[in-house]
């Protein structure tokens, strides 16, 4: 395009700390690093280099005169590696390979050892490549993280799944045992979810479910548990919860999240759910759970936006073959 100019970026300095009393050292590392943009931060003594690891602009990399320190290198070296959290890549200048050095280089506390005697290209080389390895580490370990993140949550609305809610619930009911506290399961299903699929088609109806999540973590605690244990049902555990509490909690949600419209296709539409709700009282998670889906169960049989509250004495007039008096329904 005419008239426009490119300008590239220029790369950001390097920063390298050197812990060495030796000068001559320090201007050969210099030397090595011509040419790259980089700047050598000389500490004189272990303390001064602990003093400044607390800043937290961590050097790039990190260098450490083994000769200067005699025996009490290796606590020197890991104190450093611990205090520059593992961020920064350590470099042990070593005159010869002991075993001590060897050592840390096998615990990891130390990422490569390298002659005191090495060319400026290979001491450039050596880092060069230390660096390169612990981007490649935060990498790996950031995709990790990502993975397990997406094998916990529901891709489309970023909550937690059916199997990750089922193992935090065996979480909740181990501290519910311990404790002595409370535990309440409130789920939740949006009355005839089909209509509008059918009528706007599955993605259009995949943001009224993002909506929906969006809406319904607005109303939650920070230590309340939200999942999405089916196509259009949300599960909310809620640790410390009466269930008087749990109630309420699901008529702000009938009020709060379903009584104003969703934007779809240029249209706004009314959204209404029906509410199961029981407690936990330190029993399994499955029958806890199942608790919840015949309150569900009941309140959709009774009529849209239903809250029905389980109570397990159901179960027993159930059996009796009297009526199931054991439903609180609002």
């Amino acid at each position: 395009m005419k008239g426009l100019i490119l300008m590239e970026m220029p790369a950001a300095t390097r920063r390298f700390m050197l812990v060495s009393r030796n000068e001559e050292l320090a201007n050969e590392l210099k030397s090595a690093l011509d040419g790259i943009d980089a700047e050598v931060d000389c500490a004189q003594s272990p303390e001064t280099a602990l003093l400044r690891l607390v800043d937290p602009s961590l050097p790039d990399a990190l260098l450490i005169d083994e000769a200067c320190y005699g025996p009490k290198a290796a606590q020197l070296i890991a104190a450093l590696h611990e205090e520059s959290k593992g961020k920064s890549p350590v470099l042990l200048i070593s005159t010869m390979r002991s075993s001590d050095d060897l050592e840390l280089f096998r615990d990891g506390i130390v990422d490569d050892i390298i002659p005191a005697d090495s060319s400026p290209l290979n001491w450039r080389f050596r880092i060069e490549i230390a660096l390169r390895d612990m981007r490649l580490a935060a990498d790996l370990a950031q995709s990790r993280e990502s993975a397990i993140l997406n094998a916990q949550h529901d891709p489309l609305t970023g909550v937690f799944n059916r199997e990750t809610m089922l193992s935090l619930l065996f979480r909740e009911t181990d501290r519910v045992q311990r404790m002595k506290s409370s535990l309440c399961l409130l789920l939740l299903d949006i009355d005839d979810f089909g209509h509008w699929n059918a009528l706007f088609g599955s993605e259009p109806c995949d943001g009224l479910l993002s909506q929906v999540a969006s809406r319904i973590q607005r109303l939650l605690r920070s230590y309340d548990i939200l999942g999405r244990p089916g196509k259009d049902e949300f599960l909310i555990a809620l640790p410390g919860c009466s269930g008087l509490s749990a109630l309420t909690l699901a008529e702000r949600l009938r009020q709060e999240v379903f009584s104003m419209p969703f934007a779809v296709c240029g249209q706004n539409i009314r959204l209404s759910a029906c509410f199961g709700i029981t407690m936990s009282r330190g029993r399994s998670p499955v029958v806890v759970l199942r608790e919840a889906e015949m309150a569900l169960d009941l309140a959709k049989q009774a009529a849209p936006e239903t809250i029905q509250f389980y109570n397990d004495d159901a179960l027993s007039a159930e059996s009796t073959g009297h009526s199931i008096s054991g439903y609180e329904s609002i």
